[in-house]
């Protein structure tokens, strides 16, 4: 009985110590989003896409490039 009982703990060991260094990396891929940088079609300046602005479908680095005023 002693026998099965390491056993188990064994193998529940194992599988924390394989699965738990997948999940930390998940984690910390999931902290940081990668970001995308876009040209403007007007004057050629990247923007990343958090940043630009869209008008007809097009990419803009500001409200002048894109004639938004």
């Amino acid at each position: 009985m002693l026998k099965f009982f390491l056993f188990i703990l064994l193998i529940v060991g194992i599988y924390y110590l394989l699965f738990r260094k997948k999940t930390d990396s998940a984690n910390h891929s999931k902290q940081k989003p990668h970001s995308i940088m876009l040209e403007c079609v007007e004057c050629g300046t990247y923007v990343s896409n958090e940043e630009v602005i869209i008008k007809n479908g097009k990419y803009y680095c500001s409200k002048e490039c894109a004639k938004l005023h």
